[in-house]
């Protein structure tokens, strides 16, 4: 089976302090500098004017309540953020493990009367897999593309890219199936309720994604942030230039680079489905999926041959 998914390097926090320093791949740097950059420029220019007699100085007393509300502001942003990526990593580590369940009792439970019901246990095992890259793709407002085409039949696939939810449509296919099994006795009463249990668990997962995806941090909030972090870089210069002289370009910059930094963070994990370098590995985490099906597939479900060896009192003593 063929499958088109994106290599995700998983990033692991190294010792080496100078490693972590340089690396530039899942830093926010590229996305900040501009902004860095310009509020240092600007703190080399309002020095220069300090240099020239210019009155361009302020108390630096005046920025300690400023610098106090910024900072909660700041901390309450990051942890809205990161509260909302790990409720996503959770949601789809019950995905995850919803998925290895079902497959395996789909495996071992379903009755096998012919060649043809091995077949179809395989293909709505793989449709498990469909049902999370189908989720992925949902979540990150992509249309269903071939990246599905290998995990169902053609006429299965053709029917999901006229769908509003291809998601859905998938649990569908995996619930008539189920449906059909215990119609033909091949799972009892107790079994079906299990499996669905667990096809339920799928589908309230991905609308817990579903509901972090679309109840963004409100846009005044942000707007509003951003404004007063402007606001307390460009003022910074004007608070410390009469004591870093020339060198109050440069620490506006480091400042800058701190609360800008933060802030992209925290833009960057709030949705938490994406491509973003710092986003969750949702293509890693679809072919580890993958695999556990195509492993589970391999091995002989159903092994009926056990005898139960009569345990010989003789030979145990207590």
């Amino acid at each position: 089976m063929s499958t088109n998914t994106v290599k995700y390097s998983f990033y692991r926090e190294k010792r080496e302090w100078l490693t972590v320093i340089l690396q530039m791949q899942y830093s926010v740097i590229p996305a900040i500098i501009f902004r860095v950059t310009f509020c240092g420029l600007f703190g080399f220019l309002i020095s220069l004017l300090y240099y020239l007699n210019f009155p361009v100085t302020l108390p630096t007393k005046s920025s300690l309540v400023p610098s106090l509300v910024l900072g909660l502001l700041l901390v309450f942003r990051t942890n809205t953020a990161y509260e909302r990526f790990w409720q996503g990593r959770q949601l789809w580590g019950t995905i995850v493990n919803t998925v290895r369940n079902f497959a395996r009792q789909i495996w071992v439970s379903v009755a096998e009367n012919n060649p043809a019901d091995r077949e179809a246990k395989e293909e709505i095992m793989r449709l498990l897999v469909a049902f999370a890259i189908a989720g992925k793709l949902h979540l990150r407002g992509e249309n269903v593309n071939r990246e599905l085409e290998g995990y169902m039949p053609k006429e299965w696939y053709e029917k999901l890219k006229k769908m509003n939810h291809p998601p859905i449509h998938i649990a569908f296919l995996i619930g008539d199936y189920l449906q059909h099994q215990y119609e033909r006795g091949c799972i009892n009463s107790y079994q079906l309720t299990a499996m669905f249990r667990l096809l339920d668990q799928m589908v309230e997962a991905l609308t817990g994604c579903e509901g972090i995806l679309k109840t963004p941090i409100p846009l005044a909030y942000s707007i509003h942030l951003r404004q007063l972090l402007l606001i307390y870089c460009l003022s910074l210069p004007f608070q410390i230039v009469n004591e870093f002289h020339f060198w109050t370009g440069i620490v506006v910059a480091l400042v800058s680079f701190t609360v800008f930094g933060i802030e992209e963070i925290a833009l960057e994990i709030e949705n938490p489905f994406g491509y973003d370098p710092n986003d969750l590995p949702l293509d890693a985490i679809c072919t580890t999926m993958y695999r556990n099906i195509e492993d589970l597939i391999t091995l002989a479900p159903c092994v009926r041959h056990w005898k139960r060896t009569p345990i010989n009192s003789q030979n145990h003593h207590f």
